[in-house]
């Protein structure tokens, strides 16, 4: 029986830890694919011995990121559909589940982007917040499928992620105008749609992404702007599901102030959230690759998938 894991999975480990190894889609596609590689490099000569094994694995990956959201969905996926009373079964059931999983992260962002554009019409005005690759999908499939969609870009600060949304849709001919945060309410008026993504989604349906969403959210649903939510399965948090909460990132001053401003205005408390939390009475509807759901259903996609949240499957059984 192997007391430490595979070196690729360690190497795999390692490079998530150091970050060199980033972004929810390429984190859950590495940890697949050291399970994978620990089933098929194993030497268990029993079933036992080899789920001893592959939670070890499981273990180390899980330890890099235990935030990150995609991570734990991946091994839970996985893990979730290892069965089999042989090692052989068990190793085949496992490079079945994690290439069943790599291959629905491939196409996830291009199924989801088909659906959310099935909300956009033609001449439609969208408003984004922040940068996210699954909502300028929905935005590229409308235009692929020849419809004429603008947007209303707002820079977001302080980071100003809004540029490189804007730099995207320029490059997809989509027209864009550039607005301070400030602006959103203003121009609210003439947008058809609020679209943006996800960095994590609760079992409830409460959306966790870049600060200002939730007001951006209020405001929307105060002018009768539908809000949709662009984001792949593997931004669910399974967690939520047994009460835990999801941890809001709390960034460096510096992005907001600098130091010599900071001692010409005073003694200050400074802070810098990295996202907030909206609610699900604010959210139209919640696109995934699985389809578009209503926030308040989204649990039953996330119960299929993962599981029902209370199980942690790289654990030990007498440490759950």
């Amino acid at each position: 029986m192997g007391t430490t894991p595979h070196p690729a999975v360690e190497r795999a480990a390692a490079d998530i830890a150091s970050m060199e190894v980033r972004g929810a889609a390429t984190i859950a596609a590495a940890a697949a694919d050291a399970l994978r590689t620990q089933a098929r490099e194993s030497t268990a000569e029993t079933p036992e011995a080899f789920r001893v094994e592959l939670r070890l694995a499981a273990r180390t990956l899980h330890e890099t990121r235990p935030t990150a959201v995609s991570l734990p969905n991946a091994l839970r996926y996985v893990l979730q559909r290892t069965t089999g009373t042989t090692v052989e079964a068990l190793r085949e059931s496992v490079v079945v589940a994690a290439t069943e999983f790599e291959t629905r992260l491939d196409r996830a962002q291009d199924t989801l982007g088909r659906i959310g554009a099935n909300r956009l019409q033609d001449g439609d005005t969208v408003m984004t917040h922040c940068h996210s690759t699954d909502a300028l999908a929905c935005v590229e499939a409308a235009v692929a499928q020849g419809k004429s969609i603008s947007a209303v870009v707002k820079e977001t600060r302080p980071r100003n992620q809004g540029h490189i949304t804007a730099k995207a849709l320029r490059e997809m001919g989509v027209p864009v105008t550039l607005v301070v945060d400030n602006a959103a309410r203003r121009y609210l008026d003439d947008v058809d749609h609020v679209l943006v993504g996800a960095d994590a989604i609760a079992a409830d349906g409460s959306v966790v992404n870049k600060i200002g969403t939730s007001g951006l959210a209020v405001m929307a649903r105060e002018r009768g702007v539908p809000i949709m939510v662009a984001a792949q399965s593997l931004k669910l948090h399974p967690a939520t599901m047994t009460g835990h909460t999801i941890e809001i990132e709390m960034r460096d001053e510096a992005e907001i102030i600098g130091e010599a401003e900071r001692r010409d205005i005073g003694d200050i408390s400074v802070e810098n959230p990295a996202f907030d939390v909206t609610p699900p009475r604010y959210v139209d509807a919640i696109v995934t690759e699985s389809g578009q759901f209503p926030p308040e259903s989204i649990v039953l996609l996330m119960r299929e998938l993962f599981g029902d949240g209370v199980d942690e499957p790289w654990l030990d059984p007498g440490d759950r």
